[in-house]
Order: C-alpha cells, then sequence, then structure tokens
C-alpha cells in the first residue's frame, strides 16, 4: 500500500468487500498537497481559532474544568475515584466517572501543555471529525460535489457543541462505526472481531455514547436481513452472509463495552440517566432545538437532507442507512445535543443515497438527464484526481502554528466565568460555603484544583433529579427557598449579577464583596 492511500484500502486483502476505483499516490508531493478532506480539515482547524475564537470559545462549558482535575488527580493517585471529591453538599457520595480515559487524557495534557494544549487537542479532534466526515462521503458512494455542498449545513449544524469536551472525541469513533458498516466485508476473521471489541473497549472508558456502536452494528444487521425480504436479489446467499458478518460485529462490539472498570454497571448507569425524564427536561443540551435562532437555517436545511437521504435511501435498496437516518434525525429533533452526530454520520449516507437515485433516474427531460449526467462525471472526474493526494505532512506544522498562537490567550473566558472574581474567592477562608451556580461550579473546580470544594457543577448524574429541583428552587426565590438556603449554611454567595437571588440575599443583610458583569461575590450569615 502506497504511504498515502486512501482509508478504505487499508483493511486487509483477505476481507472482499464492494470495490472503489483507487489510483496510486505520487510519492512525497502527495503528503504536501491535500485532498479534499484534509483541505476542509485545515480550514476548519484554522477557522475554529482564528476566526471564531476557538481558543476560550471551546471552554464556553464549565464540565471542562472538573474533566481536568479529575484526570490529574486519577494520574497524581494512580486510581479512579468512587466517590465524590469535589462537592461539599455531597462529599463522599458515590459517584462514577464514566469517562475517565479522556478525563486522564486532559489531565495529562494540560500537565504538559496547559489549557492550550487542551485547546489544540479538542481543535485537531473536530479537524479529524471533517476529514473522517469527508472519508464517510466516499465509502457511502457519495458525489465530490455534492459532499462539497453538503458541508456547509454540516459545520453549521457540529458548531452547536464545539466544546473542550469528551463527546467530540466520540464523533471519530461514531465515524468509524458508520464507515466500517458502510465498508463491510463479506466474511469477518477472529482477529478483526477482537480488533472491534478493543476499539469499543476504549469508547466505553471515553464517553458514554459507546452503546451506538453495537446500536449502529445491529441497524445494519437489520437492513441485510430485510434487503432480500423487500427486493428481488441475485444471490440471497450473499444478504444471509452479510447479515451474520453484522450479527458478529454487534456482538464483539456489545462484548468489548463491558471491558470498563464497573462492568455492566456502567451501562445501568448510563440508560438509567437516560431514562431519567425528569433530569433531563432541565439540561439545556438534551432540549429540543431552537429553530427561531441565529443559524437555523442552515440547521433546518441539515435536518431535512437527512430525511431526504433516508428516503432516498430506500430507492437504493440500502434498507439499513433508511432506518439509521429515521432514528438519528427523529433523536436530534428531540435533543439538540443529538443534531452535530446525525448532521456527521447521516449527510454522507444521504449523499450516497441520493448520488445512487440521481444516476438511475429515468424518464427525465433529456436536457436535464445530459445536466446531471454532467455535473455527476464532473464530480467523479474531481475525485479520481483527489485520490492522489492527502497533505498529511500539513498537519504538524498547522499544529505548530496554531499551538504557539494559543499559548497567551486559551482559557475560560471572563465574560462567561467568574475569572477576575476568583482573586477575591481566593481570600476567602477555606472552608466558607460558596453558594455558586453550576456553571460557575465546573470552573471553580479548575481555578482551585479540587481543593475549594463546590456546592454544585454540571455533573447532573451526579447530583440527580431531587438535588437540582431543590437547586433551582432556590437560585430562582421560588417559594421555599429560605428553607432550601439555609439547610445549606452557606457563608458566601457568588452569582451572576441578574440573578434574583443576589437582590434577595441584598435585602436580607449580605454585603457584597466584589462584583463586575460576570459575577457578583456576597457574604453574610449562614440563616436567614
Amino acid at each position: 500500500m502506497s504511504s498515502c492511500e486512501p482509508m478504505d484500502a487499508a483493511i486487509p486483502n483477505d476481507m472482499p468487500m464492494a470495490q472503489e476505483p483507487r489510483t496510486i499516490s505520487r510519492g512525497f508531493a502527495a503528503w504536501l498537497a491535500p485532498d479534499l478532506a484534509m483541505t476542509f480539515a485545515l480550514l476548519t482547524l484554522l477557522s475554529l481559532f482564528f476566526l471564531f475564537g476557538g481558543a476560550t470559545g471551546l471552554f464556553s462549558d464549565s464540565d471542562t474544568g472538573w474533566h481536568i482535575r479529575n484526570g490529574e488527580r486519577i494520574i497524581a493517585t494512580g486510581s479512579l475515584p468512587h466517590t465524590d471529591p469535589f462537592s461539599f453538599s455531597r462529599p463522599g457520595e458515590p459517584w462514577v466517572a464514566w469517562e475517565w480515559g479522556t478525563d486522564v487524557l486532559m489531565g495529562a495534557v494540560s500537565r504538559v501543555a496547559g489549557l492550550a494544549g487542551i485547546a489544540l487537542m479538542y481543535g485537531l479532534s473536530i479537524a479529524a471529525s471533517i476529514w473522517m466526515w469527508f472519508r464517510l462521503n466516499r465509502a457511502a458512494g457519495g458525489n465530490f460535489l455534492i459532499a462539497c455542498l453538503f458541508f456547509v449545513p454540516m459545520l453549521t449544524t457540529t458548531t452547536l457543541h464545539w466544546l473542550a469536551r469528551p463527546h467530540i472525541l466520540s464523533w471519530l469513533l461514531l465515524l468509524g462505526a458508520v464507515w466500517l458498516c458502510e465498508r463491510m466485508p463479506l466474511r469477518l476473521r477472529w482477529r478483526h472481531l477482537m480488533l472491534v471489541a478493543a476499539v469499543t473497549a476504549v469508547w466505553a472508558n471515553l464517553h458514554a455514547s459507546f452503546f451506538f456502536g453495537p446500536l449502529i452494528a445491529s441497524i445494519y444487521a437489520l437492513g441485510a436481513y430485510l434487503r432480500p425480504l423487500i427486493w428481488r436479489t441475485r444471490n440471497p446467499d450473499t444478504s444471509d452472509s452479510t447479515a451474520r458478518s453484522y450479527i458478529l460485529l454487534t456482538v464483539a462490539a456489545s462484548a468489548g463495552t463491558f471491558l470498563n472498570p464497573t462492568g455492566w454497571r456502567l451501562h445501568q448507569h448510563v440508560f438509567s440517566y437516560l431514562a431519567d425524564s425528569g433530569l433531563l427536561d432541565r439540561i439545556t443540551e438534551f432540549q429540543s432545538f431552537d429553530f427561531h435562532s441565529a443559524g437555523a437555517l442552515q440547521v433546518t436545511c441539515a435536518l431535512a437532507i437527512c430525511f431526504a437521504g433516508g428516503f432516498a435511501a430506500l430507492t437504493a435498496q440500502k434498507p439499513a442507512r433508511f432506518l439509521l437516518s429515521m432514528v438519528l434525525a427523529a433523536v436530534a429533533l428531540r435533543s439538540v445535543r443529538a443534531l452535530p452526530v446525525a448532521a456527521l454520520l447521516l449527510l454522507p449516507l444521504a449523499n450516497g443515497s441520493i448520488t445512487t437515485v440521481l444516476a438511475r433516474a429515468g424518464n427525465l427531460a433529456s436536457g436535464l438527464r445530459r445536466g446531471l449526467d454532467s455535473v455527476l462525471s464532473y464530480g467523479d472526474r474531481l475525485s479520481q484526481i483527489d485520490r492522489n493526494l492527502c497533505g498529511f505532512a500539513i498537519v504538524p506544522l498547522a499544529a505548530m502554528l496554531i499551538f504557539a498562537s494559543l499559548r497567551s490567550n486559551a482559557g475560560f473566558s471572563a465574560v462567561d466565568f467568574p475569572v477576575a472574581a476568583s482573586a477575591s474567592v481566593a481570600s476567602l477562608p477555606q472552608d466558607a460555603r460558596i453558594l455558586a451556580t453550576d456553571s460557575f461550579g465546573g470552573y471553580l473546580i479548575y481555578r482551585f484544583a479540587g481543593e475549594r470544594k463546590v456546592f454544585f457543577d454540571g455533573r447532573s448524574d451526579f447530583y440527580g433529579t431531587e438535588f437540582t429541583a431543590r437547586y433551582l428552587r432556590l437560585v430562582e426565590v421560588r417559594p421555599g427557598w429560605r428553607n432550601e438556603f439555609n439547610r445549606w449554611n452557606f457563608t458566601n454567595a457568588l452569582l451572576p449579577p441578574d440573578y434574583p437571588l443576589v437582590s434577595a440575599l441584598e435585602a436580607n443583610g449580605w454585603r457584597e464583596l466584589y462584583r463586575d458583569r460576570t459575577a457578583v461575590l456576597l457574604a453574610g450569615r449562614s440563616k436567614l
């Protein structure tokens, strides 16, 4: 295999599959000249940091703070936490650190390169997802030009969740899972199944989306089973063999997910969390997307293409694509967190299905048919040229350039977090019981390396529905808030200036220690 051969060609020769035309790369020049996937990946990377403020934008969710500090604690102690180390509201309570693998990775990077290293790590991960997205377009049989067209709504949709958090790493694994199912060999060998199990084992220790691996494989297994029942096929035995391969893939992927420190209890914890509608209804990222917000048109277009691609898949006789499209698009309509996943996984499949439908469309006006053939043929020719390139040699240069520019300005924004107020917080006694919002909690854990305990942070699965409901009653000054306040013996409060609780505390004699546009620090009696 040539040094710059496409990822699609990296599968062993003893794994027969549907063939794609291949070309041989032309030496070192191919490493310098980027293909379409690398070009758009690098443009995304540069735009993230130099146009869209990724140095601070990636840190716009304070959960990044406790992920880093938890990873550093694991590295320092050599063991995983089993009880809460960060709060005074639930000290010593059982805690499942379900993303400990990513936490360790973040902690290690932070130790070596600080927040600039964290920003670069996630920037490169986002760029790698873009690269993988174009590769999935190719694997699905999509047209070169249509991929360029779909890139815009895909990018807009994924920016909704561009954050320095573990889910970014899961995007790569999700894309890889669909790519593997699209390039599925007719016969799987044990070593291939072992490799799949190993990858899903890593996945289960990085992010809670690990269950999508076996779910995607099972959807493709169902599609392979349904295909000969819906359409006449030349070789039913091949369909049966393909279905069995997908079933084996599902079993291997499922088995791998149990290789984690808590075994099956991780699955129980994740599914109980996702089934807790009372809790998820209070978490913004699990709510439906606001289709009246800025940029909503492109998100709407992305979803429309996902649905259109799903029905085009039926015409292309790809039932698995249809099923996957309906499942993910429906979830994306319900949860904004699923929108980037739908755009990343479904738009390439839509490209492949729509390309097939356009190529086969009959009874069209001769002028329209010639136009479609010309466009599709032109895209195919561009794709052939693109296969001679890769541009991997540019990546280290781009990474060094970006890291040099980040070293002085990467970090949590003082506009969103109490960066300036933290100096006043540092002067408080170490045992001060500070009432702070969940959005401030993760930052405080990072700022004080977990030594100053917090009241609440973004670990919603740990705090649970009841605690979250009491917290909202308190900060929103609902009936009964005084009783909730008094039970915690707070000595200080660190809140956004526009919170009604600030005025309520000041009316009860609490005095101001610090104020800016982001946060107000108050001190007062522990009881009202």
